[in-house]
């Protein structure tokens, strides 16, 4: 291929026809345009007259040049000119194998590396070469060498994991057996083990070229909760420069309603490869929070979920008002208070003071006496959640509590008395635990061969009582018991609290106990013995773009597995949960550091952005067409037979018709789908899962007023405001986003003309509606619709007309429930007399504007299954139930205009009527 410039050709050779130009030049100026005859009889008297030197009039310059370009047009036609060639490497017949890393890193730019991976298959394909598609994040296998089509449907569909590679040394064993091959390495930028075999072996097999985008990569570690404060550290590749990223800390509103509930920002020194900040919230906020994630980056790997470990769950001790005697090393709660000030909440006081708190744990040590109203009180409490954990003492043993009658406040029934051990008065030697069973949450836990007992209170044997022993000692009595209350449940600790009976508060098991049974936060990495002998089920898992997905049927987990695997495909990142715990497994682990690929001599790197190619002989050959019919034009314009204007307009049309043929057609299609019937539209946001959502949006909402009215919408189509005419469309939704592409010039013209014309937009910031517009999304909107002509707008009034289009409604909510705004009504609306509401807007309001999040709300599958909660229960689906009629509420508004406005002019049309 010849290269001049950013233009190839594929025929170079035509091009020596443009030599033969200076030839036609010559033929034009000897050959002028015929002359009109007309007859005149003074002509006559010249007859036989001959003129001694003939000599033929010129062709003008103008038309020298116009004939000129036209046959230089077609020249350049059939000389194959392509706009943006790819680069031609040296002929080879070599087999190509294109690899992708597929990792989480790659998830940013996915897009670009597939479809420049699609323009390599292609020119592979042409080639008559075979290709090869291996992603280096699957398990290893033999890559398939096919046919550049098949590689290039299979490279469609292609997405990213949210993990590593897994095995690059095993990719290169196996690549190994593919003998002699070009190799194109699409790489994440990332050092993972193994590259190095990897690319010696690759260099070895043939020639080896890498694509790898100079684009920022940043991580999120693990948050952890340190010295009162959630402690974020960010990761980025070595960069020279200060570099400023924003945290933003997501969770669950009162509501159930996913949300930003805080932001921090993080720099990065030049040169530095971490950044650390503390984040400081209230222990109410921090439990709510399920994610941290780095703003405008979709990636698994600048996502970190969170778990028990960060929560400090608040557990009130509750002495027996043996705290303040003797030492304080015999105070019942000073093991307790030791085991959990570190990674709970302490509260102390009277009972009724610490329900007031409603606390997530309640711990009673040798309390045997309650009255009335607090035993009630705590059993309220259990019964909704709480955790109440008893331990024995004197008192306890001494009373008449759990004797005969079961009480509800403890999990077995009690023999009176106690039992001593190892004593001159003992039953026998102080006793060793047993190894904890299947069924008990202690599972797995390691027993110290010095924790021993030699004092407790004694369980009455009862059917269930083996059902509720979750730890015995050796001699098979009951050590623990457990009993569920409701929502809740109550745990009877047999010993003392303090090492009294027993030497278990002085051991590090007793702590682990606490840690198994929720009383106090998780560690933040926990190890495999905190899990050991425990299965988890995944709840949510993440995806490579950073967003939870369902699970599916994927399997659980051994927990000895979770707390030391790496994600892969057999353990995928997400959240992970057993009967009272739940763990999350993030992309990137505590001790993760990025560092940047290290590539060998010999090894071609490409930096360079891809541009499209395209062909431009249709382009070529049009315009020498036209330049063609204009030199007709033109001929006949010299030679006297069309007018100049004539000539002028003919002219302008052909250069019009050549120009976007293709446009026309796609417009033509283009209306005709958008004209033949009914449709919603929204624009199209430059995110694809976000259109995906509004497209989804748009489908559910259609489907309601296809059921509830005598609206029946086609199916929805998304909108380029660049580029589609807008008039077609009486309504579009506007989704926006934190980083969307702020309108040109031409289309705010459009934009404008359409609002000016009747059409109305459902802005959605999808932000629930956050105070004073400081989401992202929100100052996204302020500078998009500055170049808008939007009325004023105000909150929306409850005798607005879209409060009774159709439904009666009071709120507007999505998947959440926030204020929206409308065109303002005029200052002079007055209430009508017999009339319940005033003379608003006499028509459509151009805009309504929230963040509700209303796609998400209407969103269903082919099914008609929603596919995304909204609030919880019952009181969610109402919820979207009211979102939907505030949906059809809307188009009716739309497609019916002032309609239901007009009900003010009945009394005077009455009137009139003289009625």
């Amino acid at each position: 291929m010849f290269m001049l410039g950013p233009l190839g050709f594929t025929a170079p050779l035509v091009l020596l026809g443009l030599i033969a130009l200076p030839v036609l030049w010559l033929l034009l100026r000897a050959v002028p345009p015929a002359p009109i005859r007309r007859r005149f009889p003074g002509v006559a008297l010249l007859l036989g007259l001959r003129d001694e030197e003939a000599e033929a009039d010129k062709t003008p310059l103008w038309l020298l040049l116009l004939r000129a370009a036209a046959i230089g047009a077609a020249i350049l036609a059939f000389a194959g000119p392509v706009l943006n060639p790819q680069p031609v490497e040296p002929a080879s017949d070599l087999p190509l194998l294109v690899l992708m890393d597929g990792t989480w890193a790659d998830a940013a730019d996915w897009p670009r590396r597939v479809e420049r991976a699609q323009v390599l298959v292609e020119a592979a394909g042409r080639a008559g070469r075979t290709v090869a598609l291996a992603r280096l994040s699957d398990r290893p296998e033999l890559p398939l060498f096919q046919s550049a089509d098949a590689v290039a449907a299979r490279l469609a569909g292609m997405q990213p994991h949210p993990f590593g590679p897994v095995d690059l040394a095993g990719w290169a064993a196996l690549l190994q057996q593919a003998g002699a091959v070009e190799t194109v390495w699409y790489s994440d930028g990332l050092d993972w083990p193994g590259r190095a075999v990897l690319q010696a072996t690759l260099l070895d097999a043939g020639r080896l070229r890498v694509f790898e985008a100079p684009r920022p990569l940043l991580a999120l570690r693990p948050v952890r909760f340190q010295d009162g404060a959630v402690q974020i550290v960010a990761l980025r590749l070595p960069a020279a420069g200060e570099q400023a990223v924003e945290v933003s800390a997501r969770g669950l509103d009162p509501s159930g309603i996913d949300r930003e509930l805080a932001r921090a920002t993080l720099t990065f020194a030049s040169g530095a490869t971490e950044a650390e900040t503390a984040l400081e919230l209230p222990p109410e906020l921090r439990n709510r929070l399920t994610r941290f994630e780095i703003s405008g980056t979709r990636s698994a790997g600048a996502v970190t979920l969170t778990d028990d470990s960060l929560k400090r769950r608040k557990v009130a001790l509750i002495g027996g008002g043996a705290d303040a005697e003797g030492l304080l090393l015999l105070s019942p709660t000073h093991y307790l208070r030791q085991a959990l000030q570190p990674v709970a909440d302490l509260l102390e006081g009277g009972l009724k003071d610490v329900l007031q708190a409603n606390p997530d744990v309640i711990v009673l040590t040798d309390v045997a006496r309650m009255t009335q109203a607090e035993s009630d009180g705590l059993a309220t409490w259990a019964a909704k959640g709480g955790l109440l954990l008893r331990f024995a003492g004197p008192k306890l043993a001494a009373s008449d509590i759990g004797r005969g009658a079961a009480d509800p406040l403890l999990p077995v029934r009690l023999r009176e008395g106690g039992r001593s051990l190892g004593g001159a008065m003992s039953w026998g030697d102080p006793k060793a635990l047993a190894p904890f069973g299947k069924d008990s949450p202690f599972f797995g836990l390691p027993i110290p061969p010095e924790v021993t007992v030699k004092a407790q209170v004694l369980a009455e044997p009862d059917p269930d009582l083996a059902a509720r022993t979750i730890a015995a000692l050796a001699d098979g009595t009951p050590l623990v018991t457990r009993k569920p209350i409701g929502q809740g449940q109550v745990v009877l600790f047999h010993v003392t609290a303090n090492a009294d009976w027993s030497s278990l508060p002085l051991s590090g098991l007793f702590v682990q106990m606490m840690e198994r049974l929720a009383v106090s936060t998780r560690p933040g990495q926990p190890e495999a013995g905190d899990l050991a002998g425990r299965i988890f089920a995944p709840e949510r898992v993440l995806d490579a773009y950073g967003a939870l997905q369902d699970p599916g049927s994927l399997p659980g987990v051994a927990g000895e597995d979770l707390a030391q695997a790496q994600p892969g495909p057999a353990l995928l990142p997400g959240l992970y949960a057993d009967e009272d715990r739940r763990v999350a497994l993030n992309v990137i682990r505590p001790d993760t550091a990025l560092s940047p690929a290290v590539w060998r001599a010999g090894v071609r790197q490409d930096w360079q952005e891809a541009l499209q190619e395209r062909a431009l002989k249709g382009v070529f050959l049009a315009g020498a067409l036209l330049l063609l019919l204009a030199d007709v034009l033109a001929a006949l314009r010299v030679s006297g037979r069309l007018s100049g204007s004539l000539a002028a307009r003919l002219c302008v049309a052909l250069l019009a018709l050549g120009l976007a043929p293709e446009a026309r057609a796609q417009d033509d299609g283009f209306a005709i789908a958008a004209t033949t019937e009914v449709r919603l539209a929204h624009v199209l946001s430059g995110d694809r899962k976000l259109d995906d959502l509004a497209d989804a949006g748009l489908r559910g909402i259609g489907a309601r007023l296809f059921e509830r009215t005598t609206i029946e919408p086609a199916e929805p189509m998304a909108v380029d405001i660049e580029r589609d005419e807008l008039a077609f469309f009486p309504f579009l939704y506007w989704p926006i986003s934190a980083d969307a592409p702020l309108p040109s010039v031409a289309a705010y013209q459009k934009l404008n003309l359409y609002l000016r014309s009747g059409g109305m937009i459902l802005f959605d910031t999808r932000d629930a509606g956050m105070v004073g517009g400081t989401s992202l999304e929100a100052k996204r909107l302020q500078l998009i619709a500055s170049g808008l002509d939007i009325p004023p707008i105000a909150p929306i009034a409850p005798d607005h007309v879209l409060t009774r289009t159709f439904y009666l409604l009071q709120d507007f909510p999505g998947r959440h429930d926030g204020p929206i705004w409308v065109e303002a009504p005029p200052p002079d609306a007055v209430q009508a007399e017999g009339m319940p509401f005033r003379s608003l807007n006499d028509g459509v309001t151009p805009v309504v504007i929230g963040g509700n999040d209303w796609a998400a709300a209407w969103a269903m599958d082919d099914r008609g299954i929603p596919l995304y909660p909204v609030g919880r229960g019952s009181a969610g689906e109402r919820q979207r139930e009211i979102s939907y009629r505030f949906g059809i509420n809307l188009i009716m508004h739309v497609l019916t205009g002032n309609y239901k406005s007009d009900q003010v002019h009945v009394p005077a049309l009455l009137e009139r009527l003289g009625q």
